[in-house]
């Protein structure tokens, strides 16, 4: 487990990230031969295929900010700026990845179902105007590659909740640009490229159970492993969230943009994508209704935050399932996984995890969830049809990606604490990270924390 150690911030090294975004930007800017591609003829865009897809790219987008304040409503007042510009950094990090190589790993030429060949797209070279015939067949790939990308930026942004106030920034950071070319990538390229391996399985994610959530859960248990508890939970103190209301345009803001994040995905104005948007919504709505009746049900108050909780958990959970599962299944499926989530969390308040949002029982269970019960519930192959088969693969499915993205989010995070110390010195989190890390606060106006004086020189001097 990561120590809380104290080095000197040293403002010199952040010059080699700068020298190396300077370099990708000289290699984009350089002249390229535009490599041929297997593509259909410009005549072939379907401009409402296009209209709608320009929408739900900017939806996607959307669902980014709107997870900053979800989060950042939830955390107490000393880290709300840190955590929300957590999920803001990861829109800069990872569009700047995807361009140069990510969307080639993702999406590229495959290499036995497993990786993508990263010199397919490498600076996004051939992906212009055209439409791809197999990837984007009736819009452009540049629209394509732009709406996969708010995938990725999504995913990291979501393990953010497990670790917040306690995180270096500098080394938040390097873990982003990992996890995204070595878990992420990897995870699309299986489950969404025509030629990924669990894609011939024949398992099923309409938009993103597996590769989103599922995989940002599991990695966000291993950074809530790996970082260690903080001094608060130690001390058993009751964690006040700093404004609700930040949490309630979050979840608005969630729930508009999941439209995208699931409609989308259909990748045409047609039937799939109105199914999938209804789907979406309903189990939402189910879902935010099971958590405020069942906590009820335990003797506790119909609460805000309940509600937005269950809210996102039904988004969540539909995710895998929404183009592929009627209305009243997508129903149940908001129901059960509220439940089962809402159980989740209270089975983890009673333990020695501190997932400080519980990102894991939300996301990582909900996504479970919807992952299974897609395969129970999908158009004639699920095991309400009769066939067993999809439900099989699924669950293999899910033991390889548990094990690959627990496994290897943990290995990144100790390469990332090896290269730049990932835990906060006792000192820092006990400042809150909005000044130390950043010498920001929520409110100009409102003293910093009381220190001893020794203390604040210790942290002023980093």
């Amino acid at each position: 487990m990561a120590a809380a150690r104290t080095v000197p911030t040293k403002p010199h090294l952040w010059s080699i990230p700068l020298i190396v975004l300077g370099a990708i930007s000289v290699l984009g800017a350089l002249p390229t031969e535009q490599a041929p591609q297997a593509t259909a003829s410009v005549a072939t865009i379907n401009a409402g295929d296009t209209a709608w897809m320009l929408t739900a790219t900017a939806l996607v987008l959307l669902m980014t900010p709107g997870l900053s304040f979800f989060y950042g409503g939830m955390v107490d007042r000393r880290n709300v700026i840190s955590t929300m510009l957590q999920s803001f950094i990861a829109m800069g990090l990872v569009s700047i990845l995807w361009v140069t190589v990510g969307f080639s790993l993702a999406f590229g030429d495959s290499w036995h179902g497993v990786i993508g060949d990263p010199r397919t797209f490498f600076m996004f070279k051939g992906v212009g105007a055209s439409p791809h015939q197999s990837l984007s067949p009736t819009i452009p790939l540049a629209l394509f590659a732009l709406f996969q990308l708010k995938f990725a930026i999504i995913t990291p942004a979501l393990i953010t909740g497990a670790f917040a106030g306690r995180v270096r920034f500098s080394s938040y950071m390097l873990f982003v640009c990992l996890f995204s070319l070595f878990i992420y990538c990897p995870l699309a390229h299986w489950t969404w490229h025509p030629q990924g391996f669990l894609r011939q399985w024949g398992v099923l994610d309409f938009a993103g159970g597996t590769v989103v959530h599922m995989a940002g859960g599991l990695a966000a248990l291993a950074g809530a492993l790996f970082l260690g508890r903080r001094t608060a939970h130690k001390l058993q103190t009751v964690q006040v969230p700093a404004h609700v209301p930040y949490v309630l345009l979050g979840t608005g803001m969630l729930w508009f943009g999941w439209f995208g994040f699931n409609a989308g995905s259909a990748l045409a104005a047609n039937g799939i994508a109105a199914r999938a948007f209804l789907t979406t919504n309903t189990a939402s709505a189910a879902a935010m209704l099971s958590w405020i009746f069942f906590d009820c049900a335990r003797g506790r108050k119909p609460s805000a935050l309940g509600a937005c909780i269950g809210a996102v958990v039904g988004l969540v959970a539909i995710t895998p399932a929404a183009g592929f599962v009627t209305v009243g299944a997508s129903m149940f499926i908001g129901t059960f996984a509220s439940i089962v989530s809402n159980i989740a969390v209270h089975l983890r308040t009673k333990s020695e995890l501190d997932d400080t949002l519980d990102v894991f029982p939300c996301h990582g269970v909900g996504g479970i969830a919807g992952m299974l019960l897609t395969a129970v519930f999908a158009d004639d192959v699920g095991l309400i049809h009769g066939h067993t088969a999809t439900l099989v693969n699924h669950l293999y499915a899910l033991g390889i990606v548990a094990f690959f993205t627990l496994g290897g989010s943990y290995l990144l995070y100790m390469i990332s604490d090896a290269i730049i110390p990932a835990r906060v010195s006792d000192a820092e989190e006990a400042m809150g990270l909005d000044l130390s890390q950043h010498g920001e606060s929520l409110d100009d106006a409102e003293p910093a924390p009381r220190l001893p004086q020794a203390t604040l020189k210790i942290v002023a001097a980093r």
